[in-house]
């Protein structure tokens, strides 16, 4: 069954303006085209022919349809799903969808956001897409910056660093979108916490049970990037060894500072402090679940111990879920707020943060 959560659809781009090269924060033959032909073409030499002719390439999605959990056949349990909750409804996204469609923009709850995944660097991130008084929508430019994702908006045809959130080229060079909570976990883990979740199914013109969306042709690239080959060119910042490349790590976004959590490293439950925020981190499943939590639940700061897939809080002995929900005890029925978090690849992360410092707790 389809279902239609979102409240103002928004359609393929018009008009774009051209880009303006002239304001840039990255040097331009750092951005480079996928010709999808084997080679690349730096933006430095690109003619505007060409820079039309890739746009959309890899087709954004701009008219998302949701279904059931049924709705996608050959989603199995250990997919990974990017999920985001808002306006009392969850939703998924599923990461083998996103391999081939990378952005979705939908409104949900009144707020205009952004689903977005790069498959060369893992980075999964929900944004919102209100620029001051702009609304803005945004397309794929079959670009990359670090090996990853290259966006362009449609109403200054800007160039977004999809990882980052931040426009590097065009009228909003220095500008940065808002971090929305989100969560990364398997499909199996989602729709345990979610089971009346929605989950993204087709795009108005094509319906995702297709099997040609339960490939994963990215499935191998981890190992290549550990050995150092990279597809497209990056710079020397992102070879930083206190990780494998493809490590898996949260980092950034609204309170939660600049400090990459790697997922895969923890072994229990994490109370800490994130600036003046108590935070609670869970111990990852299989280095696939990335969410992070306030403490504080009415004023109350809790601390949490790990008992399997449950947790329980000290201060009232209620058992709470891998969601951040409350099942059981004085508590039971509270959410924890989810606190803005990206998940990317090591190397990903040291090209958007430099000097970025591992969560110890």
């Amino acid at each position: 069954m389809d279902e239609s959560a979102s409240e103002a659809r928004v359609g393929p781009p018009e008009n774009v303006p051209p880009l303006d090269v002239t304001r840039t924060d990255v040097p331009l033959d750092a951005v480079v085209f996928d010709t999808f032909d084997g080679g690349f073409t730096p933006l430095s030499e690109a003619s505007s022919d060409l820079i039309e002719q890739l746009r959309d390439a890899i087709r954004p999605i701009y008219d998302p349809v949701y279904g059931r959990h049924d709705a996608l056949p050959w989603l199995e349990a250990d997919d990974l799903v990017l999920g985001y909750q808002a306006g009392g409804q969850a939703f998924a996204f599923p990461f083998n969808v996103l391999n081939l469609r990378e952005l979705v923009n939908d409104t949900i709850d009144g707020i205009p956001g952004l689903i977005s995944y790069c498959p060369l660097c893992g980075s999964a991130v929900v944004y919102d897409r209100r620029l001051g008084d702009r609304t803005l929508r945004f397309g794929n430019t079959s670009a990359l910056y670090e090996s990853d994702l290259v966006m362009y908006d449609h109403s200054t045809g800007s160039y977004w660093f999809q990882v980052a959130g931040r426009a590097i080229v065009g009228a909003l060079s220095g500008s940065e979108l808002e971090v929305r909570p989100s969560v990364v976990a398997t499909w199996a883990e989602w729709s345990a916490l979610h089971p009346e979740g929605l989950l993204l199914s087709g795009d108005g013109n094509e319906s995702f049970a297709d099997r040609r969306y339960a490939r994963n042709p990215f499935e191998a690239y981890p190992q290549a990037v550990d050995a150092g080959r990279f597809p497209f060119p990056v710079s020397d910042a992102v070879f930083d060894e206190r990780l494998r490349a493809s490590e898996v790590v949260g980092f950034g976004g609204g309170r939660w500072q600049a400090e990459g959590l790697p997922v895969g490293l923890l072994d229990a439950a994490v109370n800490d402090n994130v600036g003046d925020v108590p935070v609670l981190v869970f111990p990852s499943s299989g280095a696939t679940l990335v969410a992070a939590y306030d403490r504080r639940v009415d004023g109350l700061e809790l601390t949490f111990d790990a008992f399997g897939t449950e947790f329980v809080d000290r201060e009232t002995g209620s058992t709470w879920d891998r969601g951040g929900c409350a099942v059981s005890g004085m508590q039971v029925g509270a959410q924890l707020d989810a606190l803005p978090l990206r998940r990317a690849f090591w190397f990903a992360v040291v090209a958007t943060a430099p000097g970025v410092e591992l969560f110890s707790p």
